[in-house]
C-alpha cells in the first residue's frame, strides 16, 4: 500500500478548563509502512475517555501526557492490511492504543486481537474493552462485592456505570444508580434492571436523596463523579462500606482546587475503605473478566448503549460532548467502514 494517507485529529493547544474546538486541528499524514515485526492497521472505531483530560496538561501522571502537534492517542479497533509479522495476519482484527488516525502502524506486540464471536467488535471499546474492564475490576477487585450487597453507581448509564450496575445485579446485589436524565434513568431501571435511579439534577438534595433510596445504608460505592455524589455516599456508608474511586469527572476542567466533601472524619467513625485504583494494574485478570462477561452478553442479561460520531473529523466533537452529558453510553467514533480486507 503505497502513497496511502491518513488523516488525524492533534493537540494543537493545551485546554484551559472545558476543552474547545480550537484546541485540536485536523492533519493529513503520509502512512508509513510496516518494517519487519510491523503491522499497519487500518481504524474502524475509536474511543473517548474522560481520563483523555488528563493526558492534555503537561503534568506528571500515570500515563505520559500528550505532545503538541502530534496526533492523540487513544483506544481504537482497526483491521490489519498489511502484515510483516508473523503474529497477526492480513484481515485480523485488534484493538490497540493508536486512536485518533485513519491508519496506524506499529510493533505487531502493540496490538491485541479480538474474538467477534464475542461480541460486535465495538464493543471491545466498551462492554468488553477498558469501560467494562474498569467496572470489573473496581467491583470486584478493588471494593470486594459480596453477594447481597448494597450499591450505589454515580454516572450509572455511562460506560463503565452502566456495566457495574448489571454486573452487581448479576450478584443478587440491591443497586441504585444516579444519572443527568429521566431518560437515562428509565433505562436504567427499565433496561439495566437496576433497583433504583436518581436524577441529581432534579432531585433536590442529593443527600437525602441518596439516604432515602438506601434505608440500610450504602455497602459499596463506586465513584465516578466526586463532589456532592462523594459528599452524599459517605454519609449514607455503612460501617465497614467500601468505595472504589475510578473517576471525579466533576472536577477535570476545574482550573482552580474545589473544596472537599466535608464529611470525611466519617471514614475514620465507619472505617470505611476508599482506594483509588487505575484499570490496568488489573489487566492480569482480562481471562477472568472475559469468563464472567461471556455468558452474560450471550444471554442477554448484559446490555449497554452506545453513542456514535461518523467520521474522524468528529472525534473532538465526541470528546467535548463527554463533558456535556451528551453521549448516552459509550461515547464512540465511526473512522471507516467495517468491510473485508
Amino acid at each position: 500500500m503505497t502513497n496511502l494517507t491518513s488523516k488525524e485529529i492533534r493537540l494543537k493547544a493545551r485546554p484551559v478548563g472545558m476543552p474547545k474546538d480550537s484546541d485540536f486541528e485536523l492533519a493529513t499524514a503520509d502512512v508509513r509502512q510496516p518494517g519487519d515485526g510491523e503491522v499497519l492497521v487500518r481504524n474502524i472505531w475509536m474511543s473517548v475517555d474522560p481520563y483523555m483530560r488528563g493526558r492534555m496538561m503537561d503534568r506528571e501522571s500515570y500515563v505520559p501526557p500528550f505532545q503538541i502537534g502530534k496526533p492523540l492517542e487513544g483506544g481504537a479497533i482497526g483491521q490489519v492490511v498489511e502484515s510483516k509479522s508473523d503474529k497477526l495476519k492480513v484481515g485480523t482484527y485488534v484493538n490497540h492504543m493508536l486512536g485518533w488516525r485513519e491508519y496506524a502502524t506499529g510493533a505487531a506486540e502493540g496490538f491485541t486481537p479480538v474474538d467477534p464471536a464475542l461480541g460486535p467488535v465495538e464493543a471491545f471499546l466498551g462492554v468488553l474493552g477498558m469501560p467494562g474492564m474498569t467496572a470489573w475490576s473496581g467491583l470486584f477487585k478493588v471494593a470486594g462485592l459480596k453477594d447481597g450487597d448494597t450499591v450505589f453507581v454515580s454516572a450509572a448509564s455511562g460506560a463503565v456505570g452502566a456495566v457495574v450496575c448489571q454486573l452487581a445485579k448479576a450478584h443478587g446485589c440491591y443497586v441504585v444508580g444516579s444519572a443527568g436524565s429521566d431518560d437515562k434513568c428509565k433505562w436504567l431501571t427499565d433496561v439495566a434492571g437496576i433497583d433504583k435511579a436518581i436524577n441529581y439534577k432534579t432531585c433536590g438534595d442529593l443527600t437525602k436523596a441518596v439516604a432515602d433510596a438506601f434505608p440500610k445504608g450504602i455497602d459499596v460505592y463506586f465513584e465516578n463523579v466526586g463532589g456532592a455524589h462523594l459528599e452524599a455516599a459517605i454519609n449514607a456508608m455503612r460501617p465497614n462500606g467500601r468505595a472504589a474511586m475510578c473517576g471525579m469527572i466533576e472536577q477535570y476542567n476545574d482550573t482552580t482546587p474545589r473544596p472537599g466533601p466535608t464529611n470525611l472524619i466519617q471514614i475514620v467513625g465507619k472505617s470505611l475503605m476508599l482506594k483509588g485504583f487505575i484499570v490496568s494494574n488489573y489487566f492480569q485478570h482480562i481471562g477472568e473478566f472475559y469468563a464472567e462477561m461471556g455468558p452474560l452478553i450471550k444471554s442477554g442479561k448484559m446490555k449497554w448503549e452506545e453513542t456514535v460520531e461518523d467520521g474522524i473529523e468528529n472525534a473532538p466533537k465526541a470528546f467535548l460532548n463527554l463533558f456535556k452529558g451528551a453521549n448516552f453510553g459509550k461515547m464512540l467514533v465511526k473512522i471507516g467502514p467495517d468491510k473485508a480486507v
